[in-house]
């Protein structure tokens, strides 16, 4: 076999891998979540577990939001929020999930931080007002890491914060944890620039 021919295979087989392992390993944390959240409700029948799941938080999430029953969740809040150590996790898990799905999401800013004169650094700005800590001139701003689900929060001069304009939050979010790999796709129209906003 020539060393032409080794080559032209051994590239066809890279081209595989990067076709196949972004697949492959997307259905297998899919399906590990599945199994995960199928059995949290043992049911011999497989996928009805999911829905039953489904159908109980939906019927939670519906309860939470009629007047008379909200009051009894918030007394129920009240509670857990007395208990030591217990109300510092469930506020902290609550208010992780807020940013992601509630109504005051807090990872939809994307924001360029001034590091110094040739160095900036992509985040995302989760408190533009921090008069509670006595710091009116910074806000919060969330560094992710790449290739992991974790990040540091700084509290960062406002004059150091640009907002990110004419990006989606998804793809700066896809472009940081890639560590830059990922693309970025503009979502303004065909023929404008990327723009940015200072922080007042």
């Amino acid at each position: 076999m020539s060393s032409f021919t080794s080559k032209r295979i051994l590239g066809y087989f890279l081209r595989g891998l990067l076709f196949v392992v972004p697949f492959a390993l997307t259905f297998y944390i899919i399906l590990l979540a599945v199994q995960f959240l199928d059995n949290i409700i043992p049911i011999d029948i497989p996928g009805l577990g999911i829905v039953f799941m489904f159908l109980i938080v939906t019927a939670v999430g519906y309860m939470t939001s009629i007047f008379l029953t909200r009051s009894i969740f918030e007394e129920l809040e009240k509670v857990v929020f007395k208990i030591p150590l217990v109300n510092i996790l469930y506020t902290s898990i609550k208010d992780l999930m807020s940013a992601f799905v509630g109504d005051k999401k807090k990872f939809n800013t994307p924001i360029v931080v001034k590091l110094s004169d040739n160095m900036s650094r992509l985040g995302f700005m989760t408190q533009d007002d921090l008069a509670p800590l006595g710091e009116l001139d910074l806000v919060s701003v969330y560094f992710p890491h790449s290739y992991n689900f974790s990040g540091n929060l700084y509290l960062v001069p406002k004059e150091n914060v640009r907002v990110l304009e004419n990006v989606n939050s998804t793809e700066i979010m896809k472009f940081i944890v890639s560590g830059g790999v990922s693309q970025l796709t503009p979502t303004a129209m065909p023929g404008t620039s990327l723009d940015s906003t200072p922080i007042v």
